[in-house]
């Protein structure tokens, strides 16, 4: 018979969880986010907080939606591509429209 692999019992999966646990500090490290800053976030927050020359649209974008956020974050390319924005702009908008509806980033304070 050919050599076969060799399965792991129970006691060598317990063994290489303790040893991964022991690793790595014992248990799972629990990650807390906090918001550090509460930020009011309208168009012109959030086209500056981008950066990039964006921030050179703020008055366009604000005509066309109306000051709503909501509505930029809905807005998709052929409206933007329609008020002039540049491609390069355009795609900064979407990309950062999609992380600031999924929670991963948001604009920072101006001081």
């Amino acid at each position: 018979m050919a050599a076969m692999g060799r399965r792991w019992g129970w006691g060598d999966h317990l063994r290489r969880l303790l040893l991964l646990r022991s690793y790595h500090g014992g248990t799972q490290k629990q990650y807390q986010y906090q918001n550090q800053y509460e930020v009011k976030v309208g168009i012109a927050e959030f086209l500056r907080g981008i950066g990039g020359g964006v921030e050179g649209h703020v008055a366009k974008v604000e005509a066309e939606v109306g000051g709503d956020l909501h509505k930029l974050l809905q807005t998709r390319t052929l409206r933007l591509k329609k008020l002039a924005i540049p491609c390069k702009h355009r795609k900064l908008i979407l990309n950062y429209a999609h992380k600031y509806r999924l929670g991963l980033w948001r604009p920072r304070p101006q001081p």
